[in-house]
């Protein structure tokens, strides 16, 4: 049993009831008694945590039903009147009929018969005036029953406390109800009645808790009227379907109803005791509504020995309760890593998720998972610092683990539950609603049939990628980013160290994804087995199997977010969509507006030499383009020493992701007949992994791109190397051939500059010509040839040879006017022939483009 998730809270129907006659299920031979008596069940044994309650322990307890489900829990007060919450009745602001509830009393379990069980009539629902929602307060409601109840064994009323009443703070008192068991897992067949113990909190001491950030980041503000009750620590509370429902305190031998569930944020969660109506206050209230009834609640004084001394505690001080799991000596040494070894297979590594559970991936024993009980005989589990392994005694695996790889997960039930004061700890899972931020400190864990790292420990060491940037990179082509709050497609690390050593294969080893939060650490994600032989770029979210875990287990740490400092780089972008994917996957993505320092992930810096720096391009891992005036110089036949930096913003590297160098280990050329080409393509050392740092572009193929926006891409100091760009309009064939008549060779693009942007980047190092498409990937399209800022030779001509050398590379599909040079220039001015350098000239033939187009 626990409280509720949000506000305004959801009530959720959980069993539905058999439709029965009023006259037929009346109490036979049960006497009535005399007087009312109040707060007396006939049995008084209790069972500590959220569990079963006895029958006619709580005689008072009644099932408030709607359209023949139960909605929500009350308390019977006296013969004719039942206590609820007012929530359950009010609906957009409007108090629904009467006649559509039925109240049933003496209920114990609302699966199968209702032999003995009082159905009940309602004629009629008073809230208070000035209800309006429950974070409002006044939460109560009273119900008349067109009938009084016959009071017996298992139909009595709960005392009432009068407005003078003082319930001491740190008193044991009892919540009942059939609500969820914890958050979105109803409660089991056959739907026994529920009983948990929780702890009266001090006014202070609660406020103190509702006044820190807690789940989805909200804090509340109590008003009067309102009480607390639970744990600073959570896991016991009440839940959806428990509203309305009684908490009562025994004094003097009678149980007196304290107060009314009515909400909480979550259910059991830390921090986050459940909040209810306080009835003493609203003892006029509850008279002046009965008043003239033929039997009215009975509202015993208190005992003076009561009122006074040590039970008039203060408030106690605030004391927050820090997560019970998650808590490492030290990154690498998991004091919930948990080893399965089982005849047959390799041994499967694993997490301790509770004390009694271990959670695994499937695929170690995917033939093992339908075995007889009797095989598990043979299961071990070793644990850190345990003497001896542990046995199992179930085995439980996801109903989709056989299909799917997002699913491939099975829970072991140990024998004996460990003792989780010392080593092992469990290690805590996230809750579906959990955003792990941008930047996030992770790392890599053993998970399933792996072996251990090869080389430093560092390479285990990462950040999370934001949403926009993992979704694009590694989702679903079409499908909208999820936003903040909702599970993620995918979870992305980028690595706080680069992997200089090739040759290994990371996919030959399986890793879980372990994200630190406020010093604790979540079992974030799991692998996903499409990552070839780099280092894991995506994995499974585990959140979204949260509610599967604790309906299993019952007693797995679901942790709520303890790390919401976004700040100004919180999430990226509002872009809600990702560019088109190409066969070879993501290319040319660029969050927009790009966030503060977060620039041109596919520009790279080519230093030659030791003496000059020019512009590249990253057109796939292990390739960069750049201009072959720049990194060759004029008759040598030599490859210079030449060594390629990405993910650089001038003096220092980009926020996200980390910078990295590659060695040239060879420069391949087109053969052009009697010319030197333009372009050269740059061998690296080694391949690049992709990173919002260093990501190749995708690559034009030819002629202007439709509707695109373009700009020249460069630096205005070689020295500091600050990347900028400068907006420009891409001329036409006819329009360029016209300016620069007869000196123009095939494939060569010439822009106009926007006003004022002419001189934004130098020309030594061969600026770049980019554009963005209407479907949001950018587009290389062409490099500046030497010495010029308008001229650029273009990626189309070369694509055959582009893309048999480098078969990353990605080409869009023709898009735009083809850019072929006329055949004549019939239509030019002959006193503007090769005029380029007028601005006049050019704003001029702009007048005449609808007279001189293609």
């Amino acid at each position: 049993m626990f409280q509720h998730l949000l506000l305004p809270l959801v009530i959720l129907a959980i069993s539905p009831i058999p439709e029965a006659s009023e006259d037929s299920v009346l109490s036979p031979a049960h006497e009535e008694l005399e007087d009312l008596d109040c707060g007396h069940p006939e049995l008084s044994a209790r069972i500590m945590g959220g569990s079963d309650a006895r029958p006619r322990s709580w005689p008072w307890q009644v099932s408030l039903n709607h359209g023949g489900s139960h909605i929500c829990g009350g308390s019977l007060i006296a013969p004719s009147w039942v206590l609820s919450a007012a929530h359950c009745f009010v609906n957009n602001g409007t108090l629904e009929p009467a006649a559509e509830w039925s109240v049933l009393l003496g209920v114990h379990s609302q699966d199968g018969t209702l032999d003995g069980v009082q159905v009940r009539a309602v004629a009629a629902i008073l809230v208070p005036d000035n209800y309006s929602s429950v974070e409002l307060g006044a939460d109560l409601a009273l119900l008349r029953l067109a009938s009084p109840a016959r009071l017996g064994r298992a139909v009595r009323p709960v005392c009432l406390p009068r407005a003078s009443h003082r319930f001491a703070y740190g008193t044991a008192c009892w919540a009942t109800g059939w609500g969820d068991v914890q958050e979105k897992d109803p409660l089991p067949l056959p739907w026994v009645l529920q009983e948990v113990e929780l702890k009266l909190l001090g006014e202070a001491a609660c406020q103190c808790l509702y006044s820190r950030p807690g789940p989805f980041n909200l804090t509340f503000q109590l008003l009067p009227g309102m009480l607390c009750a639970g744990y600073p620590e959570g896991r016991r509370d009440t839940c959806q379907g428990d509203s309305g429902g009684p908490l009562v305190c025994e004094e003097g031998g009678q149980w007196f109803q304290a107060g009314i569930t009515s909400f909480g944020f979550g259910c059991g969660r830390r921090n986050r005791p459940g909040v209810f109506t306080a009835v003493a206050p609203y003892e006029a209230w509850i008279r002046e509504q009965v008043m003239g009834s033929e039997s009215e609640p009975a509202f015993p004084s208190q005992s003076p020995g009561l009122q006074s001394g040590s039970w008039e505690l203060k408030d106690e001080n605030c004391t927050i309760a820090l997560p019970e799991c998650g808590r490492a000596p030290q990154p690498g040494a998991w004091p919930w890593e948990a080893q399965v070894m089982v005849p047959g297979f390799k041994p499967c590594h694993g997490a301790l998720v509770s004390e009694s559970w271990v959670l695994v991936p499937a695929s170690c024993f995917l033939e093992s998972t339908d075995s007889p009980p009797h095989d598990l005989d043979n299961w071990r589990v070793l644990l850190p610092s345990r003497p001896r392994a542990e046995q199992v005694a179930r085995l439980v695996p996801h109903k989709n683990a056989s299909w799917d790889d997002t699913s491939d997960l099975v829970l072991l039930q140990l024998r004996a539950p460990v003792n989780l004061s010392v080593s092992p700890r469990p290690v805590c899972l996230p809750h579906p609603e959990h955003y792990f931020l941008p930047g996030s400190r992770c790392r890599l864990a053993r998970w399933g049939s792996s072996g251990p790292a090869s080389g430093p420990a560092a390479l285990l060491e990462a950040e999370l990628l934001g949403g926009w940037w993992c979704h694009c990179l590694y989702g679903r082509q079409g499908a909208l980013v999820p936003p903040p709050g909702h599970p993620p497609h995918k979870l992305c690390p980028t690595y706080r160290e680069e992997e200089k050593e090739a040759g290994h294969c990371w996919n030959e080893s399986s890793w879980s994804l372990l994200c630190q939060e406020e010093g604790t650490w979540f079992l974030a994600g799991i692998r996903d087995f499409s990552s070839g032989c780099l280092r894991p770029r995506a994995f499974h979210p585990l959140q979204t199997h949260g509610p599967w875990i604790g309906h299993v287990t019952r007693g797995a740490y679901l942790e709520d977010q303890l790390a919401w400092d976004w700040g100004s780089e919180g999430e990226e972008t509002k872009t809600q969509t990702c560019p088109p994917r190409t066969e070879h996957g993501a290319c040319g993505l660029r969050p927009e507006p790009a966030p503060m320092g977060l620039l041109w992930p596919w520009m790279a810096e080519v230093h030659v030499a030791g003496d000059r720096v020019c512009t590249g391009i990253l057109v796939a891992p292990g390739w960069v383009l750049a201009a072959t005036h720049c990194v060759l110089r004029p008759g040598s036949t030599t490859v210079p020493y030449i060594e390629v930096y990405l993910g650089r913003a001038g003096a220092g590297p980009l926020p996200q992701g980390q910078q990295v160098s590659r060695l040239v280990i060879s420069i391949r050329l087109p053969r052009h007949l009697g010319l030197r080409p333009p372009l050269a393509l740059l061998e690296l050392s080694s391949r690049i992994e992709p990173s919002p740092s260093a990501l190749s572009i995708c690559l034009h193929p030819g002629g202007i791109p439709l509707g695109a926006s373009c700009w020249v891409l460069g630096w205005k100091d070689p020295q500091d190397r600050v990347p900028i760009a400068a907006a420009v309009s891409i001329l036409t064939s006819r329009l360029c051939h016209c300016l620069y008549q007869g000196i123009l060779t095939p494939g060569t693009l010439c822009v106009l500059y926007a006003e004022g942007q002419e001189d934004r980047c130098e020309v030594a190092s061969a600026p770049l010509l980019l554009c963005q498409t209407q479907g949001g990937s950018w587009v290389f399209v062409g490099i500046a040839l030497q010495g010029s800022r308008e001229l650029f030779a273009t990626t189309g001509p070369e694509e055959a040879w582009i893309s048999h050398i480098v078969r990353e590379a990605h080409f869009l599909a023709p898009s735009g006017s083809l850019y072929s040079p006329p055949e004549g220039s019939n239509l030019c001015p002959l006193d503007m022939a090769g005029a380029s350098g007028s601005s006049s000239t050019v704003l001029f033939l702009l007048l005449l483009t609808p007279l001189i187009q293609d």
